[in-house]
C-alpha cells in the first residue's frame, strides 16, 4: 500500500511523462491525420496532455500490424512456457510502476488515487499473473471414439482481437481483456475510452519491455463513433470484446453483421439490486457495504448496487444509518489520501447525473446529497445522494445513472422483493443480506443476475467469472471461462488401421 501524502502525490504528478501517441507495431506514432484531442483532469478542469486522435486509417494500420504478428506466429505459436514467462514479467513491471499507473488513472478520470494504487493497479498485475499461470495448465482433449479413430480437440487462438474498454476503470478493464486474449495467443488492438487513454498507452510500453513482440499489443486512442466503429466494422478483426453501455454494445452487434460476422462479447449496463432482509442481524455491515456498493468510484461502476431494496420493518433505521454513512463519504481532491470520493469523469457525465437527480426530486424523497460541489472552486464533483421511498417504475430506479445516486425501495415480502429486483432490463449483479441460509440460496437461485453476492456486495475475484444476462450482455471475463471468448475449438480426426 502506498503511503504517499497529498503533497507527495501532487509532486509526483508534476514529474510524470504522459504517453500520448498511438502505439502501433511496437512504436509510439502520431495519428495519420495528426489530429489530437485533450485529456482533461475532471478534478481541476486542467488539460493534462493532448492525445493522438485515431481514425479509420490508424485502426487499419493497427489491425494490419496485429494480423502480421499473428500470422507470422511471433506470439501465437510461441511455446506456452515462453508466453507465460513474458506475461509474468509484465505483471511484475506493473507492480514496479504501481504509483505511476495509479496516478495516470486518477488524473485522467478522477478516481481516488488511493483506490487506484491499492486496488486497481495491483489487481491489473494479478490479472496478468493469473492468466499467465493458466497458459501451461490447460490441456487439449482426446474424444472417446472407437477403434481405428483418433479425434483430437484443440483450443486455438482466434487471431486479431479488438478490445474496446470504458473510462471508469481504465487500467483494470484493459487488463481484463488483454490478459486473457494475449494468454490465449491472440494479437490485440485496444481502443481505450477517449476520456481515459493514458494508462493503456503506458501499459503497451511495458508490454514491449516485458518481451511481447511488436505488433501483438496495439493501442489506438480516439473517439468511439470513429475509431471504435472502425474497429467494429473492420473485416480483418476476428472478435470484439466490449465493456460499456448497452446502446453502444448493440451497435457492435450491428457492426459485426455489417462486416464479417466477427464474434462480439459484451459486458454492458447494470442496475444492480441490493436486497436487505429484516433477518440480517449485522445491519452495520449491511449499511457499510451498501454505501460502498453505490459510492465506491463515485458510483461509476457497471455493477454498482444502485437499487437498495429494504424490508419495510427495518427501512427507517437502515436509511438513518445509511444517511450518516453518506455524510462521511464526501468528495475531495482525488490525490488527497483523506478524500472519500473522487471526481466524476467529465462535465458531460456530471450534467447527466444532475439531470437524473433533478428528476428524482420530483418523484421521491431526497434524504441526503443531491448537489454538485466544487473543490477549490473547480471540478466535477457530486455529493453522495440518497432517494427514499422510490417507486420501482421511476426513471431513477430503472435507468443506469452511473453516479453516486441510490434509490431506496421498500418491500414487505420475499416474493415482492424478487419481483422488483427482476423487473429490470439488466442482469449484471445482485446482492442479498440475510442470516437465513435457505432464504439466501432460494433468493439467489431466483435472481436474474450473473453474480449474486450474499452478505456482501459486488463480490469479485480473478478465479470467478464476471458477466451478465439480459441487456447486461453475455460472455465472461476473468477465470478460466474467459478463455472461451478468445479461442476456438478445432477437431482433428484421424483414421488408422487397427
Amino acid at each position: 500500500m502506498s503511503e504517499l501524502t497529498f503533497d507527495e502525490w501532487k509532486k509526483l504528478s508534476n514529474k510524470i511523462t504522459f504517453r500520448n501517441k498511438a502505439f502501433i507495431n511496437g512504436k509510439f506514432v502520431d495519428s495519420i491525420s495528426k489530429k489530437t484531442f485533450d485529456s482533461i483532469n475532471p478534478a481541476t478542469e486542467e488539460i493534462i496532455t493532448s492525445v493522438a486522435e485515431c481514425n479509420e486509417k490508424d485502426i487499419d494500420a493497427a489491425v494490419k500490424a496485429a494480423r502480421t504478428s499473428y500470422e507470422k506466429g511471433y506470439w501465437s505459436k510461441m511455446p506456452p512456457a515462453e508466453r507465460k514467462a513474458i506475461l509474468l514479467k509484465l505483471a511484475e513491471l506493473i507492480r514496479l510502476n504501481l504509483e505511476e499507473l495509479a496516478l495516470l488513472d486518477s488524473l485522467d478520470m478522477g478516481k481516488l488515487v488511493l483506490d487506484a494504487v491499492t486496488i486497481d493497479a495491483p489487481g491489473s498485475a494479478m490479472f496478468f499473473q493469473w492468466h499467465a499461470e493458466a497458459i501451461d495448465k490447460m490441456y487439449d482433449e482426446i474424444a472417446p471414439t472407437g477403434p481405428g479413430d483418433l479425434a483430437m480437440v484443440t483450443r486455438e487462438p482466434l487471431g486479431v482481437i479488438g478490445a474496446v474498454v470504458p473510462w471508469n476503470f481504465p487500467l483494470d478493464m484493459a487488463t481484463w481483456k488483454a490478459s486473457a486474449a494475449l494468454a490465449a495467443g491472440n494479437s490485440l488492438v485496444l481502443k481505450p475510452a477517449e476520456q481515459s487513454p493514458l494508462s493503456s498507452l503506458r501499459l503497451a510500453e511495458l508490454a514491449i519491455e516485458a518481451g511481447i513482440p511488436e505488433g501483438v499489443f496495439n493501442v489506438v486512442p480516439g473517439f468511439g463513433e470513429v475509431a471504435g466503429k472502425a474497429l467494429g466494422l473492420h473485416p480483418d478483426v476476428d472478435c470484439i470484446a466490449f465493456t460499456g453501455s448497452t446502446p453502444v454494445g448493440k451497435l457492435f452487434q450491428q457492426y459485426a453483421g455489417q462486416s464479417n460476422m466477427k464474434q462480439v462479447w459484451l459486458e454492458t449496463g447494470g442496475k444492480s439490486p441490493n436486497l436487505i432482509f429484516a433477518d440480517c442481524n449485522d445491519l452495520e455491515s449491511a449499511v457499510n457495504m451498501s454505501a460502498f456498493g453505490i459510492f465506491f468510484n463515485q458510483g461509476e461502476v457497471c455493477s454498482a448496487n444502485s437499487r437498495l431494496l429494504v424490508e419495510k420493518s427495518i427501512q427507517k433505521e437502515f436509511v438513518i444509518r445509511l444517511i450518516e454513512k453518506a455524510k462521511e463519504t464526501q468528495p475531495g481532491n482525488p490525490l488527497d489520501p483523506q478524500s472519500k470520493m473522487g471526481a466524476i469523469v467529465n462535465e458531460e457525465q456530471t450534467n447527466r447525473i444532475v439531470s437524473y437527480i433533478e428528476e428524482g426530486k420530483e418523484r421521491a424523497d431526497l434524504v441526503t446529497g443531491g448537489n454538485r460541489v466544487f473543490i477549490d472552486s473547480k471540478g466535477c464533483f457530486i455529493q453522495p445522494t440518497i432517494f427514499n421511498n422510490v417507486n420501482p417504475a421511476d426513471t431513477i430506479a430503472k435507468e443506469e445513472i452511473f453516479g453516486p445516486v441510490l434509490s431506496v425501495i421498500p418491500f414487505e415480502t420475499e416474493e415482492q422483493a424478487l419481483k422488483i429486483a427482476n423487473e429490470s432490463e439488466y442482469g449484471l449483479a445482485a446482492s442479498v443480506w440475510t442470516d437465513d441460509l435457505s432464504r439466501a440460496l432460494r433468493v439467489s437461485d431466483n435472481l436474474h443476475a450473473g453474480t449474486v453476492s450474499i452478505n456482501t456486495v459486488d463480490a469479485l475475484n480473478t478465479v470467478t467469472p464476471f458477466g451478465g444476462v439480459k441487456q447486461s450482455g453475455y460472455g465472461k471475463d476473468l477465470s478460466l471461462h474467459s478463455f472461451n471468448k478468445y479461442t476456438s475449438l478445432k477437431t482433428k480426426w484421424i483414421k488408422y488401421k487397427t
